[in-house]
């Protein structure tokens, strides 16, 4: 069957005759990654800032539509040029400078990808914890070796096979999904969520950018790995309309509705701290938690096997001479080795899941938004030859491009608050500028918008006229 066959290519340029599709189809494999439940907790984490439920659905909406924005800009380079994201940055940064962001990219995608197998194994726990007192060493086993060897097939096989793979999972949560909906509406208080009292400008702000670090921003280095094997005809309009639209829908209505849930009983919003997952079940009857714990399960791996395929590609993208599955593979074992440790090992989930957003959020930050300036300025398509030639157009090293990441980060960790480990309190130091790190901008992690603004800025100041240069040349 030629969907389930191993997918050999990595970071080279697809082939015409490859090149099917629609913009249509970057619905699934966005939708399937992004329908976790996962969101449901981030509506408590989103209260965690301080703020109403109204305060809430606007963070949420905004958050997730900007962060996704960028996901659907940063796409247009795949139509036009059929290539990895990891492949396409080298224009911005230089064949061999890329490795900065390459690595940067490499790092966050195996650690989005543990969190999510991380989380899959301690909700099947829980399940089977309430449903026949299992063993919990036992319950994590077979919640692990499920999640990874769903995770680690998507991902390995490629493309083709996360298609396919994907549809399906979108599907089968969005119903049960709709089931747990159904069954928990019930325990919404709204005389307790309109108590919430409402927080200040800056407590909205940290909410927004939290779900702008938490739940878009990460996947802008991977955004032209699928949008790679449309033919470039293909509207741009509706390249970014059905990425946006597809990552989008299900997090805002599951942060939403789980921000009710929450509001609704202290109880369970400080229990998601700790088993994120897990908790939602509390709220179950018996006979739901198989089909809750298999929702559970697919919807985290959704975002696992995208993750594991494009850390794959950003392992060969900075010059590692292996082929993207054997890459892939490498990452599997590297992740079952970090969900080890935060499965079996780790005392709680939140406290290091926000301090490693925030953390990485603010370099990848930079990155993103120059690399959104770079699609957006660019008129013509790639010298596809030359993204592999240290000596061609794009040059070995673009310092201005790495420079930039430099001081974004430099002055985005100086704006942000970490104090979700003791190795991340050094952060902060420029706070004192707007009221310190007790101020009422403390919290707001207003670093991560300077990141933002000095890449897509900075960029466009920087290396306008290197692009039209560079676009000047005859191939």
């Amino acid at each position: 069957m030629q969907g389930l066959n191993l997918e050999l290519n990595g970071t080279n340029f697809i082939r015409e005759e490859e090149r099917q599709g629609s913009p249509r189809s970057l619905f699934w494999p966005w939708c399937g990654a992004n329908v976790s439940l996962l969101a449901l907790s981030y509506g408590a984490f989103f209260l965690g800032f301080g703020i109403s439920f109204g305060q809430v659905v606007i963070a949420a909406i905004v958050g997730v539509v900007l962060s996704f924005l960028l996901v659907g800009v940063s796409s247009l380079a795949g139509k036009r040029s059929n290539a990895p994201t990891m492949t396409l940055s080298r224009a911005a940064f230089g064949v061999r400078g890329n490795i900065v962001p390459g690595l940067l990219s490499y790092l966050i995608f195996v650690g989005w990808e543990t969190v999510l197998v991380s989380l899959a194994t301690l909700a099947t726990e829980t399940v089977f914890n309430r449903i026949g007192h299992v063993d919990h060493n036992l319950s994590r086993i077979l919640g692990f070796a499920i999640a990874v060897s769903l995770t680690v097939f998507g991902g390995v096989l490629g493309f083709h096979v996360i298609m396919r793979i994907q549809k399906w999972l979108t599907i089968a949560t969005v119903i049960m999904t709709l089931g747990y909906i159904a069954l928990t509406v019930s325990h919404i208080q709204w005389n307790m969520v309109s108590k919430i009292a409402s927080g200040n400008m800056q407590s909205v702000l940290g909410a927004t950018i939290f779900g702008i670090t938490g739940i878009g921003l990460g996947w802008v280095n991977s955004a032209a790995d699928y949008s790679r094997y449309l033919p470039r005809t293909s509207s741009s309009k509706a390249v970014v309309g059905w990425t946006v639209f597809g990552s989008s829908l299900v997090p805002i209505i599951l942060v939403i509705y789980g921000s009710l849930l929450a509001g609704s009983s202290k109880v369970l919003g400080d229990k998601i701290a700790s088993d994120p997952i897990g908790a939602l079940t509390t709220l179950l009857p018996t006979w739901y938690l198989v089909p809750f714990a298999i929702v559970a399960i697919l919807g985290l791996i959704g975002g696992a096997i995208l993750d594991l395929y494009s850390s794959g590609l950003a392992l060969v993208s900075i010059g590692i001479p292996v082929k993207r599955h054997v890459a892939a593979s490498i990452d599997a074992c590297i992740m079952l080795g970090g969900t080890i440790y935060i499965v079996w090992f780790a005392t709680n989930f939140s406290i290091p899941f926000q301090g490693f957003l925030i953390t990485l959020g603010v370099p990848i930050a930079v990155w993103s938004a120059i690399f959104v300036a770079d699609v957006l300025m660019r008129k013509t398509d790639y010298a596809e030859e030359e993204l592999f030639t240290p000596s061609g157009r794009y040059g070995a090293w673009n310092f201005k491009s790495i420079g930039l990441v430099a001081v974004g980060s430099i002055v985005g960790w100086g704006f942000v608050t970490n104090s979700f480990a003791s190795w991340l309190t050094w952060q902060g130091y420029f706070l004192g500028l707007i009221g310190g790190k007790s101020g009422p901008w403390a919290f707001a992690n207003v670093g991560v918008i300077f990141a933002l603004a000095i890449g897509f800025f900075g960029h466009i100041a920087l290396s306008r006229k290197d692009i039209k240069r560079q676009e000047s040349l005859v191939a």
